[in-house]
């Protein structure tokens, strides 16, 4: 008994840290490590890991002093909005290649809305490593 209160008054009593701002990061800049640093508050929807910021592109202007928040960061982007793109699908045994234009910006991985250029057709697709497009092929 007096065993299992000790273990949770020790977690209760665990620091959690969270990823703050030391400078003022724009929207679209690549996060460098000396402008973050960790404080020993825990806040709620922030990052609490520097491995999970760093090299990250800030979403949205990141202020001094200010929590880095889960979502305000993301991958760095490939594929610009209005870039032209290479479009993907496949599908039992079918290839198809064509050029889309990008209507959004998206890292690798993530989602963006292309408008496939021959039929003037909007899709989803994800973006991969090399920046192209994959059309889901179920």
């Amino acid at each position: 008994m007096r065993l299992a209160l000790l273990l949770c008054l020790a977690a209760s009593s665990a620091t959690a840290e969270t990823v703050i701002a030391t400078r003022t990061i724009r929207a679209q800049e690549i996060v460098p490590p000396d402008a973050v640093r960790l404080d020993a508050a825990e806040i709620r929807g922030a990052h609490g890991a520097l491995e999970d910021v760093v090299g990250q592109e800030a979403r949205v202007a990141l202020y001094p002093g200010r929590p880095v928040m889960r979502g305000a960061v993301g991958t760095p982007a490939l594929v610009e909005r209005n870039q032209i793109v290479e479009l993907s699908f496949a599908r039992n045994g079918l290839s198809i290649v064509t050029e889309g234009r990008a209507l959004d910006r998206a890292g690798a991985g993530e989602r963006v809305r292309v408008m496939n250029l021959s039929s003037r057709t909007t899709l989803f697709g994800t973006v991969t490593d090399d920046g192209a497009v994959r059309i889901a092929g179920d």
